[in-house]
């Protein structure tokens, strides 16, 4: 009976998260409605063929080899691919699902398109068959694993070795060890990490692509990058922001002063992996929270004389979809500081393609600053910004995510390092998820600090 009743919550409480697939929607067809305002049909069908028989190595800007209204459109498509594979797999929608939307149509503007992914979502679905496993439980880390799409391409496309039976079969292999390996890195990087599918895909390039180049491949890092689109993807990312925080503050059944409250409890988490903002405080304040980290990233990317393209506005997306998951103004800037601090003493410039998004991705390690201080964020950012330079040459740019790897390496060395320098001035924020996914889905308010003092 209890058990009844229990499932019987469940469902209710999964139902109310169902409430997002409508909003889901219309982000996608936002994408579409932008790319056919910025190009007309008929380039925009071009640029669709274009992108998908070009090899996607990073970094390779759809915005430059096909023009901004196909870059948009493969993004609208590629992001409605993933809202129907969550809808058919039955996968519980929460501040994970932002995440999945903002690397899908973020990544979409430069690597990922509606073709090459498919080898590795089927990997992965054959990795649920094999091991009798629901595959909502796993269709998140599929979709992020995607971040191999290049090699799937580059493999298909016959770039001096290979074909497209053997780039499917390659695809279909990475999708089905990714999940296990990921649940693996997941762990050992202390939650540190945000992008932690990131620094998996790392490992796996690594392996892939030294057997590729054994075989008589022959992959090379790729730097076509678009310049001079600042002011029309400039007002769209501004409207959107503008207007997430607007519907957060107004429109989300809810105070402006309980929303504003909200989002001023989320400020104080660390956001350390893992932090559903999503359930632990309801949709009104991580609407607030997505909205403002856009305008800090794009902010920050333009005073710092940066462009807006494809890889950028990716960047940008990307931090949007994990403010739902880890990231809020108060654990980002702190990275991003390190970053612009790197510029100073290191030869290298903030406007370097690479840097550029160096300076947005580098956010993997907002939990660091969160959970250690801002002091310890600076340090974070200031050697990621130079070891994230250097990790994707090994990978030959087949790591799409090749700041999740950056990331994962110095999370690595620096939580123990930290920890062991350091752990008396250890946060009095609990090291686990306020979120509880067996309690049933409802947000779940950190605790107080001073609660948890009297406890020690």
């Amino acid at each position: 009976m209890t058990r009844g009743v229990f499932h019987l919550l469940h469902h209710e409480h999964q139902a109310r998260y169902d409430k997002m697939f409508p909003y889901l929607w219309a982000y996608a067809i936002l994408l579409v409605l932008a790319g056919f305002v910025l190009d007309n049909p008929a380039n925009i069908l071009r640029g669709l063929y274009t992108i998908i028989t070009t090899e996607d190595a990073l970094i390779t800007d759809y915005v430059l080899v096909a023009g901004p209204g196909a870059a948009l459109v493969n993004s609208a498509i590629v992001t409605a691919i993933s809202i129907c594979l969550l809808y058919a797999s039955r996968d519980t929608l929460n501040g994970m699902t932002l995440v999945e939307m903002g690397l899908m149509s973020g990544f979409s503007l430069f690597g990922k398109n509606f073709l090459n992914i498919w080898p590795i979502l089927a990997g992965t679905w054959l990795y649920t068959r094999v091991r009798r496993q629901r595959l909502a439980g796993n269709i998140g880390i599929g979709l992020m694993a995607t971040a191999l799409a290049p090699i799937v391409s580059y493999i298909a496309l016959d770039n001096g070795w290979g074909g497209p039976v053997e780039g499917v079969l390659v695809g279909i292999a990475i999708g089905f060890i990714m999940p296990p390996l990921a649940t693996y890195t997941y762990r050992i990087q202390n939650g540190m990490n945000l992008y932690n599918v990131g620094f998996a895909c790392g490992l796996v390039a690594l392996v892939c692509v030294p057997l590729m180049a054994s075989l008589g491949a022959d992959p090379t890092t790729h730097y076509r990058w678009a310049r001079g689109y600042e002011l029309p993807f400039g007002l769209m990312l501004g409207v959107l922001c503008v207007l997430l925080i607007v519907g957060g503050l107004f429109f989300a059944q809810k105070p402006v002063w309980a929303s504003w409250a909200g989002y001023r409890r989320l400020l104080q988490t660390s956001g350390r992996a893992p932090s559903d903002y999503l359930r632990m405080f309801g949709p009104a304040p991580v609407c607030i929270n997505i909205g403002v980290n856009g305008l800090i990233g794009m902010a920050f990317l333009l005073a710092t004389g940066g462009d807006l393209n494809g890889p950028t506005v990716g960047g940008i997306l990307t931090i949007m979809g994990f403010s739902a998951f880890g990231k809020h103004a108060f654990n980002i800037l702190p990275v991003m500081a390190g970053v612009a601090l790197g510029s100073v003493v290191m030869d290298w410039s903030l406007t370097d393609s690479a840097v550029q998004l160096a300076c947005l991705f580098c956010t993997t390690l907002a939990p660091v600053a969160g959970y250690f201080g801002w002091g310890y964020g600076v340090l974070a950012g200031f050697l990621h910004s130079s070891v994230v330079l250097y990790t994707g040459s090994p990978v030959a740019g087949m790591n799409l995510y090749n700041n999740g790897f950056s990331g994962g390496l110095i999370a690595i060395v620096l939580y123990p390092t930290i920890m062991a320098i350091a752990r008396h001035r250890k946060p009095v924020l609990q090291e686990e998820d306020y979120f509880d996914q067996l309690e049933g889905d409802r947000p779940v308010m950190p605790p107080e600090p001073k609660k948890l003092k009297e406890e020690e």
